[in-house]
Parts: C-alpha cells; sequence; structure tokens
C-alpha cells in the first residue's frame, strides 16, 4: 500500500535535520556518531574532528577512526570497520558511470576506459603503496603503471601525473588511507586492509543514509553528493522511501524516520559549524541559506569559511587563527545577533580551543 505523501515546510526540514545529525548532543559513543555513517569531510584537515566536537561536545580523539579518500575522492573520517563495505557502494555503477566520474579535459580520452581506469588505478595503488609514502612519490609510482591516456603533463614539474580526480576515487579501492604529516600528505595501506572492490554493492544504502541526515531530498541533491547523475542513481534508488512536499518541491525520506521527522521541534542551540560540516554538505543550499549573497559567502570556490548556526539559521561565518597559543575566532555577522548567541559562541569557541590544542581563545564579532 502507498503512503500518501507528507506536507512540510522549510523550518520543519531544518529542524529535523539538525536533530537527525546530533547537534543537540544526545549522550552517544564518538565512534556511533551520525554523521560517520556518510563520514566526516576533513577540508581543509583537522575539520573533521571539528565537525564531531560540535555533536559530542568534547574533543574526539578515536583510534577506531581512520582517514580516506571516498565520496567524490575527498578527504573523509570514517570508522575502519566501515571501509570494506564502503569501498564497494562507491565503485562505479557501470561504464558510463564510471566515465562521469572522472570526466576532466586533462584526460578527455582517458576517461572513456570507464571502469578499467579504476581497476588498473586502484591496482597500482596495491602494487606501490606497501607502507608508508609521500603522495607525490604515489603519484609518480601509480602514473607509471597505468594507461597513459589517463594522466596529462604538468607543467609546473615537467612530468607526467594521473588525473587527480581519479587518483583519490580510486584510493580506497587500492587499499589505501591518508593522513598529513606536517605540511606533507603521507598514503599508507589501511588496516585493517580493505580487499579489492570490482562490482558495485550497497550503493542504495548511501542513499539511505543521505537522506536521513541530510532529507528530505531528492535525486538530484543526492547524486551530487555521491558525485554522479540521477539517469544512474535511479536504478538503485530505494523503495522504501516517503516522499514530502517541501514548499511545494518533491523529496523523499526514509520510512524509519518519519516519525522523527514529524516529531522535530527546532532546538534552541548556538553551533560553530566547520568548513565542509556535514550539515553543510547538503546540495539542496538555499534551503539552507535562502539569500545568495549570503550563500556566496558561505560556500566559496576556495577557502571556504565556518559557519554561525543559532536559532535555525546560519546566521554568519567565521574564521580561526594561531596567534601564538592563542586562537583567534573572528565572527562576521550576517545581522545583530542577539547576546544569547554571542554568549554561545563563545562557548563553542572554547569548544574549538580544545580542538586546537590552544591555550586560549579570543572572539571578536563584527558586521
Amino acid at each position: 500500500m502507498t503512503r500518501a505523501p507528507l506536507t512540510a515546510d522549510r523550518a520543519q526540514v531544518i529542524a529535523y535535520r539538525i536533530l537527525a545529525q546530533q547537534m543537540d548532543r544526545p549522550v552517544v559513543e564518538p565512534s556511533r556518531l551520525a554523521v560517520l555513517e556518510l563520514g566526516v569531510q576533513d577540508t581543509p584537515y583537522g575539520t573533521a574532528r571539528q565537525a564531531l566536537a560540535v555533536r559530542a561536545g568534547r574533543v574526539v580523539d578515536d583510534e577506531s577512526l581512520r582517514l580516506a579518500w571516498s565520496l567524490r575522492g575527498a578527504p573523509h573520517l570514517h570508522r575502519a570497520a566501515d571501509l570494506p563495505a564502503l569501498a564497494e557502494a562507491l565503485w562505479p555503477l557501470s561504464e558510463a558511470d564510471a566515465t562521469i566520474r572522472i570526466s576532466n579535459p586533462q584526460i578527455k580520452a582517458g576517461a572513456k576506459l570507464g571502469i578499467a581506469a579504476f581497476t588498473q588505478t586502484a591496482a597500482a595503488f596495491r602494487k606501490v603503496v606497501t607502507g608508508p609514502m609521500r603522495k607525490g612519490e604515489v603519484s609518480a609510482a601509480v602514473s607509471a603503471r597505468i594507461d597513459q591516456s589517463l594522466t596529462y603533463d604538468c607543467r609546473s614539474c615537467q612530468a607526467r601525473h594521473v588525473s587527480g580526480g581519479l587518483f583519490q576515487q580510486a584510493g580506497l579501492a587500492g587499499g589505501v588511507g591518508v593522513r598529513v604529516d606536517g605540511s606533507a600528505t603521507v598514503i599508507e595501506p589501511l588496516n585493517p586492509p580493505v580487499p579489492p572492490a570490482s562490482v558495485a554493492v550497497g550503493t542504495s544504502r548511501l542513499i539511505a543514509d543521505y537522506l536521513r541526515l541530510l532529507g528530505p531530498a531528492g535525486p538530484a541533491e543526492v547524486a551530487k553528493f555521491l558525485g554522479t547523475t540521477q539517469k544512474h542513481l535511479r536504478p538503485i534508488w530505494p523503495d522504501d522511501l516517503v516522499e514530502v512536499h517541501v514548499d511545494g518541491e518533491r523529496t523523499w525520506l526514509t520510512s524509519d524516520r518519519v516519525d522523527q521527522f514529524q516529531n522535530a521541534a527546532m532546538p534552541d542551540l548556538t553551533r560553530l559549524l566547520p568548513p565542509s560540516d556535514p550539515y553543510l554538505q547538503a546540495r539542496d543550499r538555499a534551503l539552507i541559506v535562502p539569500d545568495k549573497a549570503r550563500q556566496a559567502q558561505v560556500w566559496k570556490i576556495l577557502g571556504s569559511p565556518g559557519a554561525v548556526l543559532s536559532g535555525g539559521e546560519v546566521v554568519g561565518v567565521w574564521r580561526a587563527r594561531m596567534a601564538g597559543k592563542r586562537l583567534a575566532v573572528t565572527v562576521t555577522e550576517f545581522e545583530r545577533l542577539p547576546a544569547t548567541a554571542k554568549a554561545e559562541m563563545t562557548a563553542e569557541a572554547e569548544l574549538l580551543r580544545a580542538v586546537r590544542g590552544a591555550a586560549d581563545v579570543e572572539v571578536r564579532v563584527e558586521s
């Protein structure tokens, strides 16, 4: 029996997402935080642990978490135990899907190799990376072992390199993780090992996880998040979904979250979300920040700031820098914030200080 569509407004969606992402800080082990179902993007380095602290209310230092290139080839923090299944779920769904994922003017002909491009590159990773290696070393060694149409001439270093998009998207299937050592990116075999992937398995689970954490949403938003197109997701779109009409738009939510969605009340909280925070990963940005000028301030092409979330709205952006042993946090408010929100920002900045390992913190608010 088909369930009748639900009707909701933007405020209901925002309230649900904030609670689904546990920003109200329920008591839960850090390794069980809901956002880890999809992983937490770590761009720039260190922001993933800031995002976990936002939800845990304390510094998260869990040895069961690993950093790997995963969704869209971006570095994400994951539970190590989840990585084998994730490698299969992120494997291209078809030859055409593989080509879409790595399409780039630098390797226009090579992208047509489709799944073979992923297979070759993943196999090269396993051959080359037997211990910790610098990223540049790995890139050169992998480039030498794959079809040359998947590489391009790099003018700055006078060498041929594997396409960065392919390199990073094939890393997890190649069984490697990443870590940062000072200013260097180090690539090393994952432990426990991740078996080779050869067919996509479990991708529909990623769709469902997106809808649980960033739903209700539609296929276009999910496809952008996974780095593919609606056409390729359509055959594996989950069946157990409920249609939700949000301000006239058709969206979907997993059926197991209907009660939570309908009962979600907007929490009264203020949080300093780091750049690339899971909440900001939603592809329906106009729903999160309706004003286009403010969207441009939150999501920059390069060097995005953090976002100030208060009362369910993104009310400003923030940046932080170390000045000696002091962390200096500058908040740019979109409009005059109440004193209560400013006091909460100061408390959140103290949490950020702990994550960054600073001796103290100073908060400055500007318009």
